[in-house]
């Protein structure tokens, strides 16, 4: 998931774009028989909003239920940016956020930070595209009432009154989001959002299109891939995941390389007087915040927010730890901050467009469930506190883990690892360190992906495209030429 900031110098993020031309009226087969899509249109008008002058705001109806489409309908949002040389324009490149975070956001963000000026081909050649994953943000949202994680729930229960309570709580949140949001919580999954993009291609009149996805939205890509063969041009892939392994070992790979970052961002504040603790212990000063917190819970000032707890510091520190430009030295002033008595930096995500229920509930539906009891989750916990000792394995996978237990919709996952046919050769762009995804995983991705190639990033950061320009100049050069790195590239700018 990218994370731009609203008040980042430079911004790991944006790649969130515009939505092209209107229908052409066409059913498009998908790989399984007795799905078909239908050939719905979207509404345009210019857009009022200032941070989108001159671009095209949109709307469409997909179905809520792929499998039924008369059975109801959802809306997806769109915004469009038009390619700057038009006599040269090369097609529609649809940017994709991270699950739960809004295109749309990310492109107002990377406006902020005046993208065009250094995006090269990328908008001189191409209309960008951001459309609002169903589920998510200007698209018809989810909106729950009921709190993520209660004060009194923990993610890491103690003893068998504590599991029962995160279940019981598990349960009654989801039994909230179905009441609010009807069917749609049950259809938030990866494959029902692929065939939502199916029907934007059709929407746009575009034979193929072209795929930047970041995180989550590498698995998107290549899901659409395998359903929708021969649709897309070419794939860039940011920051890619690894799901065809299992689940264990895809949290305890995660929460290793979240370790790792910690000990880098240690590295630096060490060595960096931009770092807010400089000049101390700052695993042993982290490590003595969390313990306290654990101890007595600190006061956020407001009934907005409870209290926070060690375990809630510690599952918001990952996330501080995917920047090392921006989100770095704010990590530093969040933990100084709580040592004063004031944690509200640890109370939201530092991705302002991204929206955690909208995180959580795909993740009950995209991923299988391997924890049932807490002797499960108990052996999870102490394999996760052993790789990682500061952050204790309070990684996203392991929240969608303990936050699906008691969840009542089956899961849905997309069956990973054979290779996809009539996939284009993808650019997958991976950092050697990155708290997000460890750098194997773009291998196990491009294995996916026949003729696929790692360009590696020698860094922490992920939107590589916004702070290398080795990186930059090879995605441009694979937009407009499709001609990928030589295998074994790593980009040291």
């Amino acid at each position: 998931m990218t994370r731009i900031r609203k008040n980042a110098g430079w911004i790991a993020a944006a790649l969130s774009a515009l939505v092209a031309t209107i229908a052409v009226p066409a059913l498009a087969q998908t790989e399984d028989a007795g799905y078909r899509t239908p050939a719905n249109s979207i509404d345009w008008h210019a857009c009022a909003d200032t941070d989108f002058a001159h671009m095209q705001c949109g709307s469409m109806q997909v179905p809520v239920d792929w499998s039924h489409p008369g059975a109801g309908s959802t809306t997806l949002a769109l915004v469009r940016r038009a390619a700057d040389d038009q006599a040269h324009r090369q097609g529609t490149l649809l940017l994709n956020d991270g699950a739960g975070g809004s295109s749309i956001e990310q492109l107002r963000l990377a406006m902020h930070i005046h993208l065009p000026a250094f995006a090269g081909a990328m908008t001189q050649n191409f209309d960008l595209v951001a459309v609002d994953p169903r589920g998510v943000g200007h698209s018809t949202p989810i909106l729950c009432a009921e709190p993520l994680k209660p004060a009194g729930v923990s993610h890491f229960p103690q003893n068998q009154a504590a599991f029962n309570a995160l279940v019981s709580h598990n349960r009654a949140f989801a039994e909230d989001c179905q009441r609010r949001n009807g069917q749609l919580i049950e259809h938030v999954d990866q494959t029902s959002t692929a065939r939502d993009f199916e029907a934007v291609r059709i929407g746009l009149g575009e034979k193929q299109l072209n795929w930047y996805g970041i995180h989550y939205s590498t698995l998107l890509g290549r899901t659409y891939a395998k359903l929708f063969p021969g649709r897309l041009r070419t794939m860039v892939l940011d920051t890619a995941l690894d799901d065809t392994g299992s689940p264990l070992t895809r949290v305890t790979q995660e929460a290793a390389t979240a370790e790792t970052a910690f000990n880098r961002f240690t590295t630096w504040c060490a060595t960096s007087k931009d770092c807010a603790l400089h000049g101390k212990d700052v695993a042993a000063e982290y490590d003595a915040l969390v313990a306290r917190a654990d101890r007595t819970p600190i006061p956020t000032g407001g009934a907005s927010h409870q209290p926070l707890t060690g375990e809630d510091i510690r599952e918001a520190s990952q996330d501080y730890l995917t920047l090392s430009g921006q989100a770095w030295p704010d990590f530093a002033k969040a933990i100084v901050k709580a040592q004063a008595g004031d944690p509200m930096d640890f109370t939201h995500d530092p991705d302002d467009t991204l929206d955690p229920v909208q995180v959580q509930v795909p993740a009950c539906l995209d991923d299988t469930r391997p924890v049932h009891t807490l002797a499960q989750l108990a052996q999870l916990g102490k394999e996760l506190a052993r790789v990682s000792p500061h952050l204790g394995g309070a990684v996203r996978s392991y929240k969608a883990i303990a936050g699906c237990l008691g969840w009542p919709t089956p899961a849905q996952p997309v069956k990973a690892g054979a290779p996809v046919h009539g996939a284009p050769p993808a650019l997958i762009l991976q950092s050697t360190h990155q708290a997000l995804a460890p750098f194997r995983a773009g291998a196990a991705m491009a294995a996916q992906l026949p003729g696929s190639v790692v360009l590696g990033h020698e860094g922490d950061d992920y939107s590589m495209f916004l702070v290398s320009k080795c990186v930059l100049e090879a995605t441009n050069h694979y937009l407009t030429t499709r001609t990928l790195p030589a295998p074994g590239t790593i980009c040291t700018d």
